[in-house]
């Protein structure tokens, strides 16, 4: 995915936010294999834990009719790990499933000074990290 730096602060600057909690949302971009990030899509973590996240399904629901809306598509889910390294947990890799084809970017935050912020391909259990051009 392609993302511009002011976008991929917003996402940083989310996560800093809910920390200790994971924080979550979605990134729109332009269609295409190639696409563009466009928008980032903060949600609210029902789970208010550092544990784990999710959407409530009607939040997500209004985001993805935005992103239909606006002739964008999905392009990834992100989500924070407050205690761990950016690297998907097996919750994540399980939930997965539930997302074919959509990137999974994680904002690590456990160096406590450094985000650290990476994108991964989750698909039939098997994780493939990809490329996070910052443009």
């Amino acid at each position: 995915m392609r993302i511009g730096r002011a976008l991929l602060d917003e996402m940083i600057a989310h996560a800093k936010e809910e920390n200790p909690n994971e924080c979550c949302g979605l990134v729109s971009a332009e269609p295409g294999m190639d696409g563009q990030a466009v928008r980032i899509h903060r949600a609210i973590n029902v789970f208010k834990t550092h544990l784990r996240f999710e959407i409530d399904g009607l939040e997500l629901k209004k985001i993805l009719d935005d992103i239909e809306h606006n002739g964008l598509k999905l392009g990834a889910l992100y989500h924070s790990h407050t205690r761990t390294e950016p690297k998907p947990s097996q919750t994540d890799i399980s939930r997965a499933k539930l997302w074919p084809g959509v990137e999974w970017i994680i904002v690590g935050l456990a160096d406590g000074e450094a985000p650290e912020v990476r994108s991964y391909l989750i698909e039939d259990g098997q994780v493939r990290e990809v490329a996070l051009e910052v443009e």
